[in-house]
């Protein structure tokens, strides 16, 4: 399988230098429709102006159609840290921009948990 354009594209949007990933659930079990559309319209562009381009950057966003959270939603995960929220209005995804996408710093009254991805096992030398 000749997978070059896909690795192709990979490399145009930045995979290899992403710092944060944020994986958004549109609903519509955690929320309605259109709040899950509100939400993910509002991320793509606070991301987009955090990267400097809709394109790509140091930020990735992904939106899913369930995160299994079905409370109080939209709900999103944000990795490397595993950090999970909910109740992410159009507003409240502002705070976590803002926060924790761009400075490193959770937003902890919208934090329902915590799971953050080990690091991998160095290997010996």
């Amino acid at each position: 399988m000749d997978l070059d354009e896909a690795r192709a594209e990979a490399a145009r949007r930045g995979v290899g230098s992403i710092e944060r990933h944020v994986f958004l659930c549109i609903g519509p079990d955690c929320c309605t429709p259109e709040e899950g559309e509100a939400a993910w319209q509002r991320l793509k562009k606070r991301v987009a102006q955090l990267n400097g381009s809709p394109e790509g950057g140091r930020v990735y966003r992904t939106k899913v159609g369930c995160l299994r959270i079905c409370r109080q939603g939209p709900t999103a995960v944000v990795y490397p840290e595993g950090t999970w929220y909910a109740g992410l209005t159009p507003e409240n995804l502002d705070r976590v921009v803002d926060g924790h996408l761009a400075s490193g710093a959770p937003i902890a009254e919208l934090t329902i948990g915590t799971n953050p991805l080990p690091l991998p096992p160095t290997s010996p030398r």
